[in-house]
């Protein structure tokens, strides 16, 4: 990757294009569960959604799978898809800003305090 793509986010438009033709080669009730999860993991973002990109891949090889083995979305996903993404971010040690955030108040206000 290189600075422009970086900077426009060019790289993260291709892999996502990418991962959309994936989708399509789908059966329908798989690509309505890659909607939802694709819905509930974006609020697990960094700034740049850089850090989803990995668990994204991860997510379609999983329904890619499932779906030639003959197995249903709700074999293998079940009714919780936000539990589902929650955990998955949290696995991958996905911060959002707002963790990020926090983290950085919290220390702040520990120097402050002097600990």
């Amino acid at each position: 990757m290189n600075f422009w793509e970086k900077i426009t986010g060019s790289d993260m438009t291709k892999e996502f294009k990418s991962f959309e033709s994936r989708v399509k080669k789908l059966p329908p009730d798989y690509q309505a569960a890659w909607k939802k999860i694709n819905a509930n993991l974006w609020p697990h973002s960094d700034f740049t959604g850089r850090n989803l990109m990995p668990i994204f891949d991860g997510v379609l090889g999983l329904l890619e799978e499932a779906a030639a083995d003959g197995q249903s979305v709700q074999e293998v996903l079940g009714d919780d898809i936000k539990g589902i993404c929650s955990a998955l971010a949290g696995e991958e040690g996905a911060k959002s800003y707002r963790d990020k955030w926090r983290e950085q108040l919290n220390n702040n206000i520990a120097k402050k305090l002097g600990k």
